[in-house]
């Protein structure tokens, strides 16, 4: 019976970390419980129906005016324009003003930017600006300094206003099921290459790449894997404050073995939550920008690996107080 009564807790555990409500993730929630309450013969506690708070969602991520920054549209006539014809732009910014270029995604806006930017700088510093009129080197240097001024704030735009990663806070998801750690190596390659983008944006020669670039944001579309980390960590920490709460109405009863549990699911979320946030705060923090007010709040409230109210510090307290009181009990051995 005991050895059973074991296995029914592995196997809780290995599943608390999915969805809500009546799935059956959630029945493994419940099981936990009920075995708690079994261990704790505690007949006061109706096992087939216990009353499951449903645990919060995330907040909604920042709306599009509150997270972008406002860049002013660069314009010229097409006669300046191709007066910097050497500088081998002009086809650059015919591609970027036709139709298709128009509506282009967020991330080839940011590679037509920092590749203007690149020729940009090029010509300033070459010959070919030696040989311009007064006025078009006077032109040239002007669009170079907006260009250069305008970069990081391209490159944040490009970021934050991409559906790839508006996708990844979705409050339409679910809370993460089980840690494949193949997945998430994926998307931790997707977030190092936007930062190595971020970080080199200003070095000349370091080259993007169009098309592993689009990969990459192709690997982040496939799921909402923030959203998905901190619902697991919104619903462990939900569930494990139950569970501390009925071992903590023990404290003046008769001492009760517990039956073993499965740390390792939760091990593993904890690892992967630190390692995922660890890797988003490090991406919004290369930015050289001054961060929107409205993205400052939502770090802080839930990406923040600090702040005590966010749900990180939220799961590890949980976490820390369930394994305290689990310690105040001896382990049920099997007969």
């Amino acid at each position: 019976m005991a050895r059973w009564a074991h296995a029914c807790v592995t196997l809780a555990l290995s599943a608390l970390l999915a969805g809500c409500g009546d799935s059956p993730a959630e029945k493994q929630w419940r099981d936990y419980h009920q075995q708690l309450a079994t261990d704790l013969a505690r007949a006061d506690i109706d096992k087939t129906d216990i009353d499951r708070a449903a645990p919060a969602n995330i907040g909604a991520f920042p709306d599009r005016k509150d997270r972008l920054i406002d860049i002013p549209e660069t314009r010229d006539s097409i006669l300046n324009v191709y007066a910097l014809r050497e500088c081998q732009i002009t086809s650059l910014i015919a591609a970027r003003n036709n139709q298709l270029g128009r509506v282009a995604p967020p991330s080839q806006q940011w590679l037509y930017e920092r590749t203007l930017w690149q020729r940009l700088s090029v010509c300033s510093h070459s010959d070919v600006a030696d040989q311009l009129n007064p006025e078009d080197q006077e032109r040239l240097q002007q669009l170079t300094a907006t260009k250069t001024a305008q970069l990081s704030a391209v490159s944040w735009n490009a970021i934050f206003d991409s559906s790839e990663w508006i996708k990844s806070f979705s409050r339409s998801s679910q809370p993460l099921a089980n840690v494949d750690k193949a997945v998430i190596a994926g998307h931790l390659e997707a977030i190092d290459y936007l930062q190595e983008m971020t970080v080199h944006q200003f070095d000349l020669d370091w080259q993007q790449n169009s098309s592993v670039l689009e990969n990459h944001l192709k690997t982040l579309q496939e799921r909402p894997l923030t959203a998905e980390i901190l619902r697991a960590l919104l619903l462990a920490t939900q569930r494990l404050a139950e569970e501390n709460t009925l071992l903590t109405q023990q404290s003046d009863t008769p001492m009760r073995c517990l039956t073993p549990w499965n740390l390792q699911p939760l091990e593993d979320l904890a690892n992967t939550a630190h390692e995922w946030l660890t890797a988003i705060n490090r991406l919004i923090d290369a930015q050289q920008v001054d961060k929107p007010a409205a993205v400052q709040r939502y770090q802080v409230r839930w990406l923040s690996l600090q702040y005590p109210g966010a749900p990180w510090q939220q799961f590890q307290q949980a976490l820390s107080e369930h394994k305290a009181l689990r310690a105040r009990f001896a382990a049920c051995t099997t007969n």
